[in-house]
């Protein structure tokens, strides 16, 4: 620990003033403004070590960022978000002077009653995405371990959703899985390998995905996906990082948001499409019909497909879970109807950001959670685990019982339950539809989706917003909430809701009506509010070209 000022001292200097925030999904912002960060992240992340007695991830990414912006974020023991509580710290210790810096550690340390010369010497897992900047901040993350007294293990270019599951893996003794790469493939292509030799036949289901992998890490990754598959599933990669930018006009991000193809597909009637984004952690799925009209299938329409098949499999196993879905304000109003109303799943609503969502799936027994941008898993607790892999053998049982509860203990393992995961997502969206002999048409007439708009405003400091009711509503500035009630009650089926991003000052607009044109205009006419009441700068809100 000696060496922590030292060494920041004459390779990590903090040279500029500029304060940054861990959010929802970490630090992010300029790589260029990141190398301090990422070596004081490698101390944090020996502190972690140390109190929990396991090993820490640390994954260097920003996601579906353009590609000159980087990221940071830890990973806790069983692969999940680091701890919100220290989240705190992580900002604090980023954003001290130099001449603070090991005060700063002693007294994170002394909080939590870490023993800083213990003679443990803790494991750092460490993986990065394609990013220019992430090596050489990959050595910063490096520096900040070795200096705190730690042991780097670093996986190289690995998706986020890989991390977190090696993480786990590790902290298991392997029981979730080995904690490699190669594992990571194995355990994934085996169950679903299994799961299509189930399913036998079909007529309408197609097997082949065509993914746009945001020439990001997720192409590289799903090659190699490729060779264990064999032939039960046909996936054409574009967008493979060797002819466009990271995150440029491409990835799910972009088709969600634009609710267009992405840049690099010519989409044909009769394929199906999905989008991953730069890290692999989110996915949405999209076609075009014979009349050329785009659909998009985005979280929601994931979730419930899911919750369907996984809704069903407990049906006919006859075990009393209590499966629940955990969604967000983002979430379409149509989505949630037929999740409680067709599906009679209760539905839940949390405040946006992955830990929020996770957070909530744990309380069920099985737990669907994901966001409207496709980010998103099933959770599974040890009870209902344990309880399934009992049915499958249990002889008090039906046949049909004991095969419904089988299936359900290879569809666990087809699940990254750390994070959402693309692949592992895409794997498991390609078994329903298989499993339910439907094609990306049939699944999309599941419900039909009201028509929505994403629009987000710059302002001066987001945090003059504030909301409550899962970020339904707006209590700061004064009047904002009322304006917005008065739009949305002009409009047939409409709903708007506003909130501060947690990574940039921009205040995300959203909005959904009756007709397209009817959520256009509400969403504009709400983000003109916004920028009226909390500070907006430069051009008015407008709708995207």
């Amino acid at each position: 620990m000696e060496r922590i000022e030292e060494v920041a001292n004459r390779l990590h200097p903090r040279t500029g003033t500029k304060f940054i925030q861990y959010g929802t999904a970490g630090f992010r912002t300029k790589g260029s403004e990141l190398d301090h960060v990422m070596y004081r992240m490698g101390i944090l992340a020996v502190l972690r070590a140390k109190l929990k007695g396991a090993t820490i991830g640390v994954m260097i990414t920003a996601s579906h960022n353009p590609e000159e912006d980087n990221g940071i974020k830890l990973v806790d023991p069983m692969g999940e978000m680091l701890e919100s509580a220290w989240e705190k710290y992580a900002t604090e210790l980023a954003n001290v002077n130099d001449s603070e810096l090991m005060i700063t550690v002693k007294k994170i340390a002394s909080k939590e009653q870490i023993d800083l010369n213990s003679g443990t010497s803790p494991v750092i897992f460490c993986a990065y995405d394609t990013r220019p900047s992430s090596i050489p901040l990959s050595e910063a993350v490096r520096d900040g371990i070795e200096a705190a007294g730690g042991s780097l293990c670093n996986f190289g270019k690995l998706t986020t959703p890989q991390l977190h599951y090696m993480v786990r893996c590790k902290n298991t003794d392997n029981c979730y899985g080995t904690s490699t790469e190669e594992g990571y493939y194995q355990k994934l292509s085996l169950a679903f390998i299994k799961l299509r030799q189930i399913q036998g036949q079909t007529q309408k289901y197609q097997n082949t995905v065509v993914v746009d992998a945001a020439n990001g890490i997720g192409a590289e990754k799903a090659k190699f996906l490729k060779t264990y598959l064999k032939d039960s599933l046909n996936i054409e990669i574009h967008n493979d990082g060797t002819n466009g930018r990271l995150n440029y006009l491409c990835g799910a991000d972009y088709v969600k948001v634009q609710q267009k193809a992405p840049n690099g597909l010519t989409l044909k009637a009769g394929s199906k499409y999905a989008s991953f984004d730069g890290d692999a952690d989110r996915i949405v799925y999209y076609y075009v019909d014979n009349g050329g009209t785009f659909h998009l299938l985005d979280g929601d329409k994931i979730a419930s497909l899911v919750a369907s098949y996984l809704q069903t499999l407990v049906s006919e196993s006859g075990l009393t879970v209590n499966l629940g879905l955990v969604q967000t304000a983002y979430a379409n109003g149509s989505s949630t109807d037929f999740i409680t109303q067709t599906l009679q799943v209760p539905v839940v609503c949390v405040p946006t950001g992955v830990k929020h969502l996770h957070a909530r799936a744990l309380q069920f027994d099985i737990g669907v959670y994901f966001e409207a941008n496709g980010h998103g898993t099933v959770l599974f607790s040890d009870a209902v685990t344990e309880k399934i892999r009992s049915a499958a053998s249990d002889v008090n049982l039906t046949d049909k019982q004991r095969k419904s509860a089988s299936e359900l203990c290879i569809a666990i393992n087809l699940i990254n339950q750390t994070v959402g995961d693309a692949i592992s997502d895409m794997l498991l969206v390609e078994i329903v539809l298989g499993t339910q002999d439907l094609d990306i048409e049939n699944w999309d007439k599941m419900y039909t989706d009201l028509p929505n708009r994403q629009l987000k405003v710059k302002v001066q400091d987001r945090t003059v917003i504030e909301t409550t009711d899962a970020e339904r509503r707006a209590v700061k500035p004064a009047g904002l909430q009322e304006n917005v009630d008065n739009l949305v009650s002009k409009v047939p089926n409409g709903r708007s809701f506003v909130r501060p991003s947690g990574t940039e000052d921009v205040v995300r607009i959203y909005a959904e009506a009756d007709t397209q044109q009817n959520a256009d205009k509400l969403a504009v006419e709400v983000a003109l509010k916004v920028y009226d009441l909390a500070g907006g700068v430069g051009d008015k809100p407008h709708l995207p070209l």
